[in-house]
């Protein structure tokens, strides 16, 4: 990546190792937790990251130190401020693309066409196989023989993990602020008091178009969901998963039907969030009685496919922690969300920047797919 503005295709990106490296999580222990021992530290601070049997098998394989010296006894009372050190071993996280397209680039911020497949952020199995790790490495690759302190530019806003599309990253500190913003002050005008919408009418600085593929045959050629949505317990996500809830979020999506497949009981859709909760098109839709094609957690009612809320899986993988769960989960892919445009004011100059990435040709209308057969193939994925 560059300094000069760009709109020429250009992909970047490193292999990603067979293993990563690990992960060391600090913790120093409050005057209040003195005399517990070490395994009822872990075990009740972090029962989310492994069971007690779990936590007993890293203190015994010696992944734990405390004051810089590894304790494998369990049962060692620990003192007020200690400091504790536990080393998550390396592992082979799941395969994933490593390849990023920059759709638009200049001195403030890129936008990048993100596979789907790719975490955006680290989080669960994915700590290094991350667009934010590729961000880092490029701008290294770059600088390694030039002594720079430049920071790696990093994302601005949510992409779920099995969505293409567009991902805009700030390049530096006031582009981060303002863009950031842009996005929270959309989210924060839905719900808003009709006067308080008036007020912030057409100063909305940034739209998100998406392209769909949606199950069923939607009758309404355009419809507006402003179902709330809100956060449940739910078995393998540690804080929660958001699904259509009467006491959740304001949160508002406009879907336009672009193209109907009655054979293969389809529709194509265009979608306009005007807020950002997380995972709300595959929501909405769902709520709606149309799950994307392909979603292998969200079904109709904007509800999770499987869900028994008091469910906990105590069985443990090889280092000490949960096993995958069984049951499907927000970052599981197979569904068909492309993020497609974005229009924003841009946070410098103010300049209208009109943003694109390329459809996949299951996202396309027939007329889009150059005299292509009329119906949607559903064999193919983005």
């Amino acid at each position: 990546m560059s300094n000069h503005s760009r709109t020429q295709s250009l992909v970047f990106g490193i292999p990603w190792p067979e293993l990563n490296d690990g992960l060391f999580y600090s913790d120093v222990v409050p005057h209040s937790d003195s005399e517990l021992t070490l395994i009822d530290f872990y075990s009740r601070k972090y029962k989310n990251s492994a069971p007690l049997q779990g936590w007993l098998q890293r203190i015994q394989n010696g992944q734990i130190s405390v004051d810089g010296r590894v304790i494998k006894d369990p049962n060692t009372i620990l003192s007020g401020d200690s400091v504790l050190v536990y080393h998550r071993l390396p592992w082979k996280e799941p395969d994933v693309p490593h390849l990023l397209e920059v759709l638009y680039e200049d001195d403030d911020m890129v936008a990048l066409n993100k596979p789907s497949g790719l975490q955006v952020l680290p989080g669960g199995l994915f700590q290094q196989r991350t667009v934010l790790t590729q961000l880092c490495w490029s701008v290294k690759k770059q600088n390694s023989t030039l002594n720079s302190q430049e920071t790696h530019p990093v994302p601005v806003h949510r992409l779920g993990r099995g969505t293409s599309g567009i991902l805009l990253c700030a390049k530096t500190k006031v582009a981060k602020t303002r863009l950031a913003a842009y996005f929270a002050d959309g989210t924060s005008l839905v719900g808003a008091t009709s006067n308080r919408k008036a007020e912030r009418s057409g100063t909305r600085k940034i739209s998100k178009i998406y392209r769909a593929l949606v199950t069923g045959i939607l009758v309404d050629d355009k419809v507006i969901i402003d179902q709330p949505i809100g956060i449940v317990r739910y078995p393998g996500v540690a804080k929660g998963l958001y699904v259509a809830s009467p006491s959740g979020k304001p949160a508002l999506s406009k879907v336009e039907v672009l193209e109907r497949d009655e054979k293969q009981n389809c529709t194509l859709v265009q979608v306009e969030i005007e807020s950002g909760r997380p995972h709300q098109i595959r929501i909405h839709l769902s709520f709606i009685g149309h799950p994307l094609l392909g979603d292998p957690l969200y079904i109709a009612g904007g509800q999770p496919r499987c869900f028994d809320p008091e469910l906990v899986d105590e069985s443990f993988a090889q280092d000490g922690g949960y096993q995958r769960p069984m049951n499907p989960v927000p970052g599981d892919c197979g569904y068909y969300l492309h993020a497609h445009r974005l229009v924003l004011s841009h946070p410098t100059t103010n300049e209208m920047i009109y943003i694109t990435a390329p459809l996949s040709t299951i996202l396309q209308t027939s007329d889009e797919a150059n005299g292509s057969p009329g119906s949607l193939s559903i064999n193919s994925g983005n």
